[in-house]
C-alpha cells in the first residue's frame, strides 16, 4: 500500500526555523485524519467487493435456489449502497471490473431465454452417458428469481448510468418485453420498473422499446378489464414517468410517443397523463411517490372501464 510521506517531515523540524511545536500537531493531526480516511475508504471496497463476489458467486449457481440467494443478497446489498454517495462511488468503481459487473450476470442466467433448452440438451444428447464428464443441467428460472432479478438490474441501472450501456448489450428491452407478455403479475410489475431504470437517459434502448411496440403493449394492459388492477395502476405509472422523466424530449427516439397514447388511449386519458406527468419536482421522494399512485389512479378512471 503507498501512503504519502508525512507533511513534517520535510521542512519542519520541531524548535528549528519558523515552525511552532503547534504547526507541527497540526500537520500530524492532518496527515493522521487523512491516512485514517484512506484505510477506512480501503476497508469499504473490500466489504463492497467482498457482498459482491458472494453474491454473484450464488447468482452464477446451476440450482434456482442458489440464484434466488444470491439476488437477495446483491439487492440487500444494492439497498445499502444506496444510502450514501460514498458507497455509491464505490459500487460504480467495481463496475468497471468485469467479474464483478452485475447485469450480466442477471441477463446469463436468471433472465437467460432459455425456452425449451431444458428439455432439449437432456434428450438426444448422450455424451454424459458415454463420456466421463457428466451432462449439466441448469434448473429453470422461477417466478420468484425472475422478479428478484428485475429489481436488482433496476437498482443497478438508478445507481450506475453506464449499467444502461450493459443491459443494452444483452438485448433488455426485447427479454423485458417477453417477460411483460408472458410471465405473471408479480414479474410484470418488475417489469415495468426495471423498463423505465433501462431507459432512463439511454437512447439506444428507448430506440429498441419503440421498435418493440413497447407502447402498445402496456396499453393493451391497461386497456384490458380482466387484468389485475394493481398491475393496470402500475402501468399507469410508467406511463406517467415516461413521459415525465425518460422521453422529456421531443425528438427521437420517442418524440411521437405523445401521438401514440392518443391513438391508443383515446383524447382524454392522453391529456390526462400529459398534464399529470408534470408532478412533483417540488416534492420529496414520498409525496412524489403518493403523487404517482393518485395520478395513476386517475389515469385508469379516465379509460371508463369500470
Amino acid at each position: 500500500m503507498y501512503l504519502k510521506k508525512p507533511l513534517w517531515s520535510e521542512n519542519f523540524q520541531l524548535g528549528k526555523g519558523d515552525s511552532t511545536e503547534s504547526e507541527v500537531d497540526s500537520l500530524a493531526s492532518t496527515a493522521v485524519g487523512e491516512l485514517v480516511d484512506s484505510l477506512n475508504q480501503q476497508r469499504v471496497y473490500r466489504e463492497v467487493t467482498l457482498a459482491l463476489r458472494t453474491g454473484l458467486r450464488d447468482a452464477r449457481a446451476e440450482f434456482s435456489f442458489l440464484r434466488v440467494r444470491g439476488l437477495r443478497s446483491i439487492l440487500k446489498f444494492l439497498r445499502n449502497v444506496a444510502e450514501s454517495d460514498a458507497t455509491i462511488d464505490l459500487f460504480n468503481q467495481t463496475q468497471s471490473i468485469p467479474e464483478l459487473q452485475v447485469v450480466p450476470v442477471i441477463f446469463q442466467h436468471s433472465l437467460k431465454e432459455t425456452g425449451d433448452d431444458y428439455n432439449d440438451h437432456r434428450i438426444g444428447n448422450l455424451d454424459h452417458i458415454f463420456g466421463v464428464e457428466p451432462m449439466k443441467i441448469t434448473s429453470p428460472s422461477t417466478d420468484a428469481e425472475v422478479a428478484l432479478a428485475l429489481r436488482v438490474l433496476e437498482g443497478c441501472c438508478l445507481l450506475h448510468p453506464q449499467s444502461t450501456s450493459l443491459a443494452h448489450q444483452h438485448k433488455a428491452i426485447q427479454v423485458l418485453m417477453n417477460i411483460l407478455s408472458t410471465r405473471g403479475v408479480l414479474e410484470q410489475g418488475a417489469c415495468l420498473d426495471a423498463l423505465i431504470s433501462v431507459m432512463v437517459d439511454s437512447s439506444t434502448n428507448q430506440m429498441d422499446f419503440e421498435k418493440c411496440k413497447g407502447i402498445m403493449e402496456v396499453a393493451d394492459l391497461i386497456r384490458d378489464k380482466q387484468a389485475d388492477e394493481n398491475l393496470r395502476l402500475k402501468c399507469g405509472e410508467f406511463l406517467l414517468l415516461l413521459i415525465g422523466h425518460v422521453n422529456g424530449r421531443d425528438r427521437p427516439p420517442l418524440a411521437t410517443i405523445n401521438e401514440d397514447i392518443r391513438h391508443l388511449l383515446g383524447e382524454k386519458s392522453a391529456s390526462l397523463i400529459w398534464a399529470a406527468s408534470q408532478f412533483g419536482s417540488t416534492l420529496d421522494p414520498e409525496q412524489r411517490l403518493t403523487a404517482l399512485q393518485i395520478q395513476a389512479r386517475r389515469v385508469l378512471e379516465s379509460l371508463n372501464l369500470y
